[in-house]
Formats: structure tokens, C-alpha cells, sequence
């Protein structure tokens, strides 16, 4: 999984990525997600070897640089919440805590939610699920959701007729958005599969933390969302990426 997240990050046309170097071997590395206005940061890793030398430093310092010389209204991140130097690093650097976020997995819950169904997102989609989510976070993740579209993992769910809610695909790597938390539950609720370490749980958000319990799922991690720059409280529900 760690070798196709770096080469997906080093093929995509929009994810910057940089490299630290020592003794003429490379000991780090970081990454932008460049696909939506506020920009993602991660995976950061550090050879075990090399650690405590300043390369942590310096390659979020590189890829906040980028940022701003890209005009990014915003930065955010998720920070596994057990590693104490990486949340000081990141506080150090200027960003603030948002968020405790339970990573959950489990087995499929396979059910339907009444009077919401949950189908395989179109192209057509696209314009619905952007202007819900600006409505939610006050921007939009468009290049997200249309790599989703064509990777065929993008799914919607409506509530009397429109579209209430989307998410990317249920996954480590992927985000949903939706108006309200029963709209999440449909979406949860329909996957064959949790992707990677799990789904990625707010966990402000009781309601749904309880929810998944109850069908099934366990907390595996808890991470921190960090942000710099624009944040608005979300306006509905959603699940973040590890990204953000």
C-alpha cells in the first residue's frame, strides 16, 4: 500500500512532491494534493536513521512554501494522534487542532438506510456534488471527486429526489460529504468495503462514532485534524481523507 500511495503522489499531475537528501541518499519525502483549492499535505516520512536532524522541518517548510506560491487559501493535514513530535512539529509550524478523527473498520454492514438511496456517482454528478460541498465546507474538491468518477469508486446518495450527499469512495484515502449524518450512514452503510486502515470519523460527531459501533466497526487509531489558513466549521456532515 505505502509503494502505490508514493507512486500515485509521484505520477499525479497534481501532486507536488519533494525529496530530502543526505550523504547523497534520499531520507524523506512529502507530498502536496494540489487537487482542490485548500491543499492536503502528506504522507511526510522520514528514514528512521535520519530522524531528529531537521528534515521533518524542512520538507513541510518546502511544501508550505509551494503553497503559498500557489495562491492556497488553506493547508490541512491528519496527524497520527500517538506521535507527540510530529504534532509539536506541525503546531511549531503554525497550524492549528480542529479535530479528533477515529480511524474505523470492520466488516461491510450491507444494509439500506430508509428513504435514502445510494447509487454509483456519474459525470453528471459532478456539479451537485461540487456545490454541496462548498455548501458544507465553504470550497469545493472537484478534482477529487472526478478522479473518483474515474476510477469508478464515486457513489451519491438522494433523499427525495437530489442529491443530499457523495463520497469519493469509503476508504482511507477518500472523503464523503453530505447534509446530514443519516446521509453519511447511507453511504457507510452501502460499501462492500472499508479501504486501507478504515473510514475516517469525526468524532465530534457522536451520533455516527455510536452508529458504526453498534453495526459492527472498531476504532483502530484516533488522528488530529490540523489546518492553516481558511477553515470554516463544517455546515453538515462528512468524513475526511487522510489527507484532509
Amino acid at each position: 500500500m505505502g509503494i502505490e500511495l508514493i507512486h500515485a503522489g509521484l505520477t499525479h499531475p497534481r501532486f507536488y512532491s519533494v525529496v530530502a537528501e543526505l550523504d547523497g541518499r534520499i531520507v524523506g519525502s512529502n507530498f502536496l494534493d494540489e487537487r482542490s483549492s485548500v491543499v492536503g499535505v502528506g504522507p511526510l516520512t522520514i528514514d528512521p536513521a535520519a530522524q531528529n536532524r531537521g528534515a521533518g522541518r524542512r520538507l513541510m517548510q518546502d511544501v508550505m512554501d509551494r503553497a503559498a506560491e500557489q495562491g492556497a487559501p488553506g493547508i490541512r493535514l491528519l496527524q497520527s494522534g500517538y506521535h507527540t513530535r510530529s504534532f509539536s512539529l506541525y503546531a511549531s509550524l503554525g497550524f492549528a487542532f480542529r479535530e479528533t478523527v477515529a480511524c474505523m473498520q470492520g466488516p461491510a454492514i450491507s444494509r439500506a438506510v430508509t428513504g435514502h438511496t445510494v447509487r454509483e456517482a456519474t459525470e453528471a454528478d459532478l456539479a451537485p456534488c461540487n456545490e454541496l460541498c462548498r455548501r458544507v465546507h465553504g470550497f469545493d474538491r472537484g478534482g477529487e471527486v472526478a478522479d473518483a468518477l474515474r476510477q469508478g469508486t464515486a457513489r451519491v446518495v438522494e433523499h427525495e429526489g437530489r442529491i443530499t450527499g457523495y463520497a469519493t469512495d469509503l476508504a482511507f484515502f477518500a472523503h464523503a460529504v453530505a447534509e446530514t449524518t443519516t446521509g453519511l450512514q447511507a453511504l457507510i452503510a452501502s460499501a462492500p468495503a472499508f479501504g486501507g486502515p478504515g473510514i475516517l470519523v469525526p468524532a465530534s460527531n457522536s451520533p455516527l462514532v455510536q452508529w458504526g459501533l453498534a453495526n459492527g466497526l472498531r476504532v483502530v487509531q484516533l488522528m488530529s485534524l490540523m489546518t492553516i489558513g481558511l477553515y470554516n466549521e463544517p455546515a453538515g456532515a462528512y468524513l475526511p481523507s487522510v489527507l484532509y
